[in-house]
């Protein structure tokens, strides 16, 4: 068994290089503990997703490193990094991801602003007189 499984995670404008090494299942983000860097009780289970649904949470230990975004974006990032790297580990991980939905970066980005208006679609408020 090779001992590094690596997978680059993708969100919004987050970049998450993720790494596998066989261990108890701690999960290290830009050198900190994930209880430390994510204040959010769900942007954890986020993460630990992919690791719950193919059941190997206390195999891995889970090392990140995350850059761009705000947190959710990161988390999500995370979450499909750590789905590409337990394809590398074992490949019959696949069908369980995919069918939860792990594998697909998720396309949805922020939209760009249009002249005449405040933001994408915010319009400026409008007055009668």
């Amino acid at each position: 068994m090779a001992n590094k499984f690596y997978g680059t995670g993708r969100r919004k404008k987050s970049i998450a290089r993720v790494y596998l090494v066989p261990g108890t299942g701690k999960i290290t983000i830009n050198k900190r503990d994930i209880d430390e860097y994510f204040g959010l009780e769900t942007l954890k289970v986020v993460v630990r997703q992919p690791l719950v649904a193919t059941e190997t949470v206390d195999k891995f230990d889970v090392l990140v490193n995350v850059r761009g975004g705000g947190f959710t974006g990161q988390a999500g990032a995370v979450r499909h990094g750590i789905a590409r790297a337990l394809l590398q580990a074992d490949a019959d991980y696949r069908p369980v991801l995919k069918k939860s939905g792990y594998l697909t970066r998720d396309p949805r980005m922020k939209e760009r602003k249009k002249y005449g208006l405040k933001a994408a679609r915010r319009a400026p408020q409008f007055s009668k007189r």
